[in-house]
């Protein structure tokens, strides 16, 4: 199964998102090959969602990652999502993150492979 690499994964996202007039920008760099990656989703009213990967397996049979937002489907304030991701940071120095700015929160991924965890 062929898994693209997480810098070439996150650019492709990136310029998905700019395409769509979604702003967005990277936030950590992580490991180019196998980093995992965060999304933030900015609603640009002082709240924010959280992506990352699903646990226990981040790809399906695919190779399509799969997601979770870890701190529920609500959107929190951001400093509680900044925080969760500064954690991650710690955790993790080799992750990606990444940050879209959209008002209905579109982050452009297929919402079959998002699931929920909190």
């Amino acid at each position: 199964m062929f898994r693209l690499k997480s810098k070439i994964w996150v650019q492709a996202h990136l310029r998905r998102c700019n395409e769509a007039g979604l702003p967005a920008v990277i936030l950590q760099k992580g490991n180019e090959e196998a980093g995992t990656v965060f999304i933030k989703s900015n609603y640009l009213d002082g709240t924010a969602l959280v992506y990352g990967p699903a646990p226990g397996g981040a790809h399906d049979e695919n190779g399509e990652r799969k997601w979770v937002r870890p701190l529920g489907a609500q959107p929190l304030s951001e400093f509680e999502v900044d925080d969760y991701l500064d954690r991650q940071r710690r955790f993790d120095p080799d992750f990606w993150a990444i940050e879209i700015e959209d008002k209905s929160g579109r982050v452009l991924l297929d919402n079959r492979q998002i699931g929920d965890y909190d």
